[in-house]
């Protein structure tokens, strides 16, 4: 478990967290458990390991418990008859294990829920008081640390972002046979500024190839930021607020220097999520640009016939994986659906799916904290066991997270099946 010495100055950071609070979400939430259990059926990690510190309704319980400890007048007087616990080393331990390491915040067991409680809500203000303890594990910690430092979660140096983009530029050009197909970089103007997840650059470069075929037979005015191409906002799940409000000003800023009309959001979930939903209400602001997730932007091109396809061209049989923060918490089930069902010959749909769908077990920054590598495989076989029962031969989601944890649970469970983002199977059906 995990344990550190907690100094009392850092226990009134972590309690501002609750007690700066300034409207009664947060109360209504921890007050509004009826402990029924319900969620347990829809929680990954409860199914998983029939452990009940692993329950959803666990989870929010041992944030409203400190809540009763320090902001109600029963639990400052008589805590033990209200289940109330001190902030102590024992505590943050438990609330590490069960809020960093037990959870992806993947939203599904709020659609399970009787009473409708936020369970990632609540789980992500107890994050942001474990940050304020300075108690966020290490190896999540160091991909925010390298993201406020570099401007990528990875990374990666300039120089080599620009090798790997010439790199495809030069192979998108021997598979269209055009000299003239680019990969434009600190292009200003344009009218799409395209993100990526760094895992792209860094490990999966053929992704970005992809989606510069589409760009190229849409014939799309776009480009990408040498200076700020990451999506991605792992300071969202470590708590860390301040840090990810920096991490999306950035981009922001970087969006108005360019000069472009819309924010194209890669294929990454909760960067998207991060951007799209999240970032107005860090920054105070209204964007002054649109915003538009890749899969939406594909869903444009085909119903306008910006892009021709031909769905023999992926006759394989398909699966979709539905990334959380895209499907669930995004509500674009029927838009990826719509551009997947333009391209593919045959789809059969896991079960569930959906806005039901389990998670994969890589998001919530499960993927970046090593020390829950093999709880995190372990959960993931629920995933695996679905994908399997499809019989499917390649496992389509529009999130690099996702790719990233379907790769390794193919691995781990002998799957047997390719993982493809959706731009690579929509470039995969392309005429030109």
């Amino acid at each position: 478990m995990f344990m550190k010495e907690i100094h009392s100055e850092q226990v009134e950071k972590a309690l501002s967290v609750l007690k700066e609070n300034k409207d009664s979400k947060l109360i209504t939430h921890l007050n509004a458990c009826v402990h029924c259990g319900l969620c347990g059926t829809s929680c990954m990690y409860y199914l998983a390991t029939d452990d009940p510190k692993m329950m959803p309704a666990y989870k929010v319980d041992i944030v409203a418990s400190i809540y009763r400890r320090y902001c109600t007048v029963f639990g400052k007087v008589l805590p033990s008859w209200v289940h109330a616990r001190e902030i102590n080393e024992h505590t943050v331990g438990e609330m590490v294990d069960a809020l960093f390491g037990s959870c992806t915040m993947c939203g599904r067991c709020v659609k399970h829920c009787s009473i409708g409680v936020d369970i990632p809500y609540v789980v992500r203000v107890g994050r942001m008081m474990l940050a304020a303890l300075d108690c966020v594990p290490e190896s999540l910690q160091a991909t925010v640390s390298a993201a406020i430092e570099t401007g990528n979660n990875m990374a990666i140096s300039t120089p080599e972002f620009v090798d790997t983009i010439q790199w495809m530029e030069e192979e998108l050009q021997d598979e269209l046979n055009d000299l003239e197909a680019k990969i434009p970089l600190d292009a200003p103007d344009k009218k799409l500024l395209y993100t990526l997840n760094p895992r792209e650059p860094k490990f999966f470069p053929l992704s970005i190839s992809a989606v510069a075929k589409i760009f190229y037979a849409a014939k799309e005015s776009w480009t990408i930021s040498t200076a700020m191409y990451d999506i991605t906002n792992y300071a969202f799940f470590s708590g860390d607020t301040e840090k990810a409000r920096t991490i999306a000003q950035r981009l922001i800023d970087e969006m108005q220097k360019m000069g472009c009309e819309t924010l194209v959001l890669g294929e990454c979930g909760h960067g998207a999520r991060a951007v799209r939903w999240e970032a107005p209400n860090w920054l105070g602001i209204t964007f002054d640009f649109k915003t538009l997730n890749l899969v939406e932007l594909l869903g444009i091109y085909l119903r306008e016939g910006r892009i021709k396809v031909d769905k023999s061209l992926n006759s394989k049989i398909f699966t979709i994986h539905d990334p959380c923060n895209i499907s669930r918490n995004g509500g674009l089930v029927n838009e990826l659906r719509f551009v997947v069902n333009q391209c593919v010959e045959n789809i059969v749909e896991m079960n569930p799916h959906g806005e039901d769908s389990f998670c994969c077990g890589g998001g919530g920054g499960q993927l970046a904290m090593s020390e829950y590598n093999e709880r995190r495989l372990k959960t993931g076989k629920i995933k695996a066991d679905q994908i399997k029962a499809t019989g499917a031969q390649v496992v389509i989601t529009p999130c690099h997270n996702c790719v990233d944890q379907l790769m390794q649970l193919n691995s781990t469970y002998k799957l047997g099946v390719q993982i493809k983002t959706v731009a690579e199977v929509v470039a995969d059906a392309i005429v030109i």
